[in-house]
């Protein structure tokens, strides 16, 4: 207790000096219109200043959740253009293999991340952490926002492993966008982000940047999903052929949030194919 009334009486000045500048303060802030708005001013920036700091502090540790609702939204939409493509398609076509499936979305989408990658073999693959529990299947063919990345090529409960683009052994179908030339893309090592188009007929006519996209003509992928631009051209062993350079679309270095496409007509195109095989047999 002595102690304490001790400290008072030591700095008992600076008590009463930092009391009379507080109630100087309120006075002057209270009974002042213009040192008021000064003081209402200057406290609203610096209050300002610190929640924005305070929001981008949390915001910052937010960005995973974000990003996975954005791509969640993003594949929704992607999904409603491609049913929206093919019910067009349908109605264009009226064949009775398409209006049999009349009335039923097409393809869905599974968003998923990428839990293992790599790009410095000559087979590459990537692992995703969705699998047969949430629909997916070999064969399903899997984009990112940018375009093309792989094929499934195994599934696990939760796990599925993915063939990537940047694989010598594997090959996508694809064409020009706008004039419809139909090609294979393969991958034959080295620069991830370049990979080339053979087997087009030399009477093709295209430029520059023209953009390369899924035929359509594989289960894997609806057509016209982006893969990549043209390079330039190079002369094949083939005269009657020659292989576009293409620049991929996607950053395989860097690849973070994917989606699966599942055809829902797959399981009955399948079922096709085996009875016309069985068919064959019997005859």
């Amino acid at each position: 207790m002595r102690n304490l009334l001790n400290f008072f009486i030591r700095f008992g000045a600076w008590f009463v000096f930092f009391f009379y500048v507080i109630l100087a303060c309120v006075i002057l802030f209270s009974y002042n219109s213009y040192h008021s708005s000064i003081y209402f001013s200057s406290a609203n920036i610096v209050s300002s200043s610190v929640y924005g700091v305070f929001s981008d502090f949390t915001g910052y540790f937010n960005l995973r959740k974000i990003n996975q609702s954005l791509q969640e939204n993003n594949a929704r939409l992607e999904n409603e253009v491609l049913n929206l493509r093919h019910q067009l398609a349908e109605y264009r076509t009226l064949t009775s293999d398409t209006t049999e499936f009349a009335g039923i979305p097409r393809y869905d989408y599974v968003a998923a991340t990428v839990i293992n990658n790599n790009v410095r073999h000559p087979k590459n693959y990537f692992s995703i952490n969705r699998g047969s529990e949430d629909g997916i299947r070999k064969g399903q063919g899997v984009v990112d926002q940018n375009g093309v990345v792989g094929i499934v090529n195994v599934t696990g409960k939760n796990t599925a492993r993915v063939i990537s683009l940047l694989n010598e052994s594997q090959r996508f179908s694809v064409k020009l966008k706008d004039g419809n030339y139909i090609g294979s893309l393969v991958w034959k090592g080295g620069d991830p982000s370049i990979a080339y188009m053979e087997e087009v007929p030399r009477h093709v006519k295209y430029q520059a940047g023209d953009t390369v996209v899924t035929s359509g003509y594989s289960l894997s992928f609806p057509a016209n999903i982006p893969v990549g631009t043209i390079m330039n051209r190079i002369k094949g062993t083939d005269d009657n052929f020659f292989i576009l350079k293409i620049r991929l679309n996607p950053d395989f270095k860097n690849l973070g949030t994917v989606r699966v496409i599942k055809d829902n007509f797959k399981e009955s195109i399948d079922s096709l194919s085996q009875y016309d095989i069985s068919s064959t047999t019997r005859n």
